[in-house]
């Protein structure tokens, strides 16, 4: 079996049990695929025949069925390096190689080229396109560096623009109040509060990444409001001390509370403090997210 055949094989049966939670980042299954392996015509032959029934067993990419699957896998490829820049694809062979139609290899193949990983042309047909081309910004890319082999540059990635968006987005929040708002803020600490007594760290999380959702929301910035996909997929895919509040402890809940009187009184420059508070809890976090330089 040729090495990117088993990395095929491997990538299609991660997606049986979904993605790992945290801690188990090292367990993600990409391959360390040599640089000769990672040029010329990909070589589907030889790949566990059991692929493609693989991928019908599976749920699907986010609940998107045989499709959503295919952009799972052929994504995690692109921007593992597996399939390396400049990579012809042919969608017949995709086809054969994991046993779906024809339309499904299309459909997959126009989401790949919306999110600017592969480019498609009359007479050239379609390739894998450089990293410098590709939606840096799109969640699912996210999610595939995040366990990819560019892991620590991704996470170092999101850190840095949390920890330039969110304490913004909290100082701007404070000057939009809303009662209701206010509400499912004070509800979302509760119920970390709650989930963190009970060492219920999915439930902890599911609130964290929608108190830090609906706060850039209400900062009254359509443009930061836009970037809130980007915090929350940060949140998902964290799995480490960087992202400064995934992980349930005192520390994080008396900042998140801190938060949300802040945006009670008005006071946008404490409700800034504490989201930079926030950001900053592990140690870790300081050596990678620069202190503001003094002027």
């Amino acid at each position: 079996m040729s090495t990117l055949a088993h990395t095929m094989m491997t990538a299609a049966r991660s997606a049986d049990s979904g993605l790992v939670g945290p801690g188990e980042l090292d367990r993600y299954p990409y391959a360390e695929v040599p640089a000769t392996d990672r040029v010329g015509t990909p070589s589907w032959e030889g790949a566990d025949p059991e692929l493609g029934r693989v991928g019908r067993r599976a749920a699907g990419s986010r609940g998107r069925g045989l499709h959503g699957q295919l952009v799972q896998q052929l994504g995690q490829m692109i921007v593992s390096g597996d399939l390396g820049a400049d990579r012809p694809l042919v969608p017949e062979e995709i086809g054969q190689r994991f046993e779906v139609s024809r339309t499904v290899v299309r459909e997959s193949l126009r989401v790949l080229e919306a999110k600017g990983l592969v480019s498609a042309r009359p007479n050239v047909g379609t390739r894998v396109r450089p990293v410098s081309d590709w939606n840096l910004l799109d969640p699912d890319i996210i999610e595939w560096r995040a366990f990819g082999p560019q892991r620590d540059d991704q996470r170092r990635e999101l850190s840095e623009l949390r920890w330039t968006i969110e304490p913004l987005a909290a100082r701007l929040a404070a000057g939009h109040g809303r009662e209701d708002v206010q509400q499912r803020l004070c509800d979302m600490v509760e119920i970390m509060s709650h989930a963190m007594a009970q060492g219920d760290a999915l439930t902890f999380s599911r609130a964290d990444a929608e108190f830090h959702s609906l706060l850039i929301q209400i900062a009254g910035n359509r443009m930061l409001e836009h970037l809130s996909g980007i915090v929350s997929a940060a949140l998902q895919v964290s799995g480490g001390p960087v992202a400064g509040c995934e992980r349930p402890n005192e520390a994080s809940l008396a900042q998140h509370a801190r938060i949300v009187d802040a945006l009670g009184t008005g006071d946008g420059t404490a409700a800034e403090s504490a989201m930079r508070q926030l950001l900053t809890i592990h140690p870790e976090v300081e050596r990678v997210v620069p202190a503001p330089r003094e002027h």
